[in-house]
């Protein structure tokens, strides 16, 4: 059984917080642990500031899109869109420390953060279309534990 939810929003920092909410709120019905639910909300919180700081350079007049897929009630998918600047070189923008923007002092963990979170991480950019980040996590309780 597959559930899905769409959300789309501006590209105003304030809808960060909201989005982590939304998608909390949407697979807490797995019953995540504590941890997993923390990852969830941070990894939200980063793609989307990426959005909009990075892909929109804070341009409030875009929108922002994130769909959230809960497959066979222990895998969580999620997909976070923008249209906007895109990345040029996706290799070294997932290098630990890297900012495109380092007058506004950011950290340059977000995807290494994103990675480490999350059990599969896709980008697929292009310069002047957007950034599409898919991230996959399964639930700790629904993993198969080999037995050695």
């Amino acid at each position: 059984m597959t559930n899905e939810m769409f959300l789309q929003f501006s590209s105003i920092s304030d809808n960060e917080a909201f989005a982590r909410v939304a998608v909390s709120a949407f697979i807490t019905p797995l019953d995540p642990t504590i941890d997993e639910l923390n990852e969830i909300k941070t990894v939200v919180s980063e793609v989307v500031t990426n959005s909009i700081i990075h892909g929109y350079n804070n341009e409030p007049d875009h929108f922002i899109t994130v769909q959230c897929l809960i497959n066979n009630q222990s895998e969580i998918e999620l997909t976070i869109t923008d249209e906007g600047v895109g990345i040029e070189n996706i290799e070294q923008a997932k290098e630990p420390l890297y900012t495109s923007k380092p007058e506004l002092e950011r950290s340059g963990m977000g995807f290494t953060i994103i990675s480490s979170f999350m059990d599969d991480v896709e980008i697929i950019s292009e310069p002047t279309k957007g950034t599409t980040v898919r991230m996959i996590k399964q639930l700790a309780k629904h993993k198969t534990v080999s037995k050695s």
